[in-house]
C-alpha cells in the first residue's frame, strides 16, 4: 500500500519512480513529504482508471465523491481509509488489512528511527501535538493522505 512507494516495491508510483529496479533507498537520504504525496495521489489516480475498466460488484462500487476527489487532484485531504478504500477495490484486497499493515509499517519505523510521537509532531507541518499524532497511527482519529506523507517522511529520513 502507502509505505510501498518508500521502500521501491510499488513500482512506477515509488517515490524514485521505480528505476531502483526494488533496491532500497540510501538511508542517509532525505524523503520529502511532497514525492511521497504525489506518489501517493498517482497511486490512486492508476487505481481509479483500474476500477473504471472493470466491472465492480454494486457493494465493491467506491463512494463517488472519493472517486471525484481523487479525479481533480484533491487527494491529499482524503483519509487514509477512504484511499485504502479504492486501493482494496482495485487491487482485490480488505480496506482494513491494509490500513492495519500500514500503521504496522509506521510503529515499526518509529522503533527503528527510535521516535517519538512528540519529535514526529515537532517535525512536521501539519498542526498536530503528540497525542494527535499518536491518535491518528493508532486509528482512533482520522489521519489525511498529507499527514501520513509527512509523519512518514520524518519516520524514513530518520531510519538508520
Amino acid at each position: 500500500m502507502f509505505h510501498e512507494v518508500v521502500d521501491g516495491s510499488g513500482g512506477p508510483t515509488s517515490i524514485d519512480g521505480g528505476e531502483t529496479g526494488g533496491a532500497e533507498r540510501e538511508s542517509d537520504e532525505d524523503v520529502p513529504s511532497s514525492a511521497l504525496l504525489t506518489a501517493f495521489e498517482t497511486m490512486l489516480v492508476e487505481a481509479v482508471a483500474e476500477i473504471d475498466h472493470a466491472a465492480t460488484d454494486e457493494g465493491d462500487a467506491p463512494d463517488p465523491a472519493t472517486i471525484e476527489t481523487i479525479r481533480e487532484g484533491d487527494a491529499a485531504d482524503l483519509t487514509v481509509e477512504e484511499a485504502a478504500a479504492v486501493l482494496a477495490i482495485a487491487g482485490g484486497r480488505d480496506a482494513d488489512a491494509m490500513v492495519a499493515e500500514l500503521r504496522d509499517h509506521l510503529l515499526m519505523g518509529m522503533a527503528t528511527a527510535v521516535l517519538d510521537v512528540d519529535t514526529i509532531a515537532a517535525s512536521i507541518d501539519a498542526d498536530l501535538t503528540g497525542q494527535e499524532v499518536q491518535q491518528v497511527l493508532e486509528g482512533r482519529a482520522a489521519m489525511t493522505l498529507e499527514q501520513l506523507a509527512e509523519v512518514m517522511a520524518v519516520v524514513e529520513t530518520r531510519k538508520p
